[in-house]
């Protein structure tokens, strides 16, 4: 069995990218099962409707999210209808959506965390704390168990991998939009990735047009971003995984570059 974990996805370009070479994947690669981040699906920021809907068109089995998921308010009239659209689980209680989902695949359950981290980033509940209240919901319901953990620091990934080592089949990390070269089997048999990267322009300031982003760094002034255009690359990877036994046996880095 194999799943493919995406990076985040960038705006239309993304979406693109994102359809096209999935479709690819799934063929040349015999991928089962599809989880992408899609936080910055509309416009760089945020899910739309249309956004969403195309990334399910495009072989999305379920979607994650991070902190910039509710920053198009349209996710707000669908999050809680749509049953594999994630926003992190530690988020405080009330919020809307679901942290964790379960998705039938065969005869098995495939159990999808996301989760956001705390450093360098908008203060939410310990995600240390709250991925233990996700295993204990989905350990006894579930066969495989995946963590997208949406965090700025290498260091807070690298820890919440460790955590969970033989106790989840990967933790993949997102938001940083530049892949990482540290794909691993730890120890106890979890796969794991510091980050996935990013599935959209490639001559771009992780995503955005750099004659936006360059004028912020030199002025300090405010600039209104926009999504790059041009050669997309897409950023993924694959999780192998025993049938029979239910343990992790692979993780393969994608990184395609038009």
């Amino acid at each position: 069995m194999r799943v493919l974990m995406v990076g985040d996805i960038i705006g239309r370009p993304g979406r693109a990218a994102f359809a096209k070479y999935t479709a690819m994947l799934r063929r040349e690669k015999k991928i089962d099962i599809v989880v992408a981040n899609g936080e910055n699906s509309s416009g760089g920021k945020g899910i739309s409707r249309k956004s969403m809907d195309e990334m399910l068109r495009g072989g999305a089995d379920i979607v994650t999210s991070g902190n910039h998921v509710f920053d198009n308010k349209e996710v707000l009239d669908f999050i809680d209808s749509e049953p594999y659209l994630l926003r992190p689980a530690n988020y405080p209680d009330g919020v809307p959506g679901k942290g964790w989902c379960v998705y039938p695949w065969r005869a098995k359950n495939i159990g999808v965390i996301s989760m956001s981290g705390r450093a360098f980033m908008p203060p939410l509940d310990c995600p240390f704390q709250r991925v233990e209240d996700a295993l204990r919901e989905l350990r006894d319901e579930c066969d495989l168990i995946f963590l997208d953990f949406h965090a700025e620091a290498t260091s807070e990934k690298a820890a919440m991998g460790w955590y969970l080592d033989g106790r989840v089949n990967a933790v993949v990390g997102t938001h940083t939009h530049v892949q990482t070269a540290d794909e691993r089997l730890l120890p106890k048999g979890t796969a794991y990735i510091t980050d996935l990267g990013m599935t959209g322009p490639s001559d771009s300031v992780i995503g955005d047009r750099v004659d936006r982003v360059l004028p912020k760094f030199i002025t300090g002034m405010p600039q209104r971003f926009e999504v790059a255009k041009g050669p997309n690359i897409y950023s993924a990877v694959i999780i192998e995984l025993d049938e029979k036994t239910n343990k992790t046996i692979g993780i393969e880095r994608v990184l395609i570059r038009e």
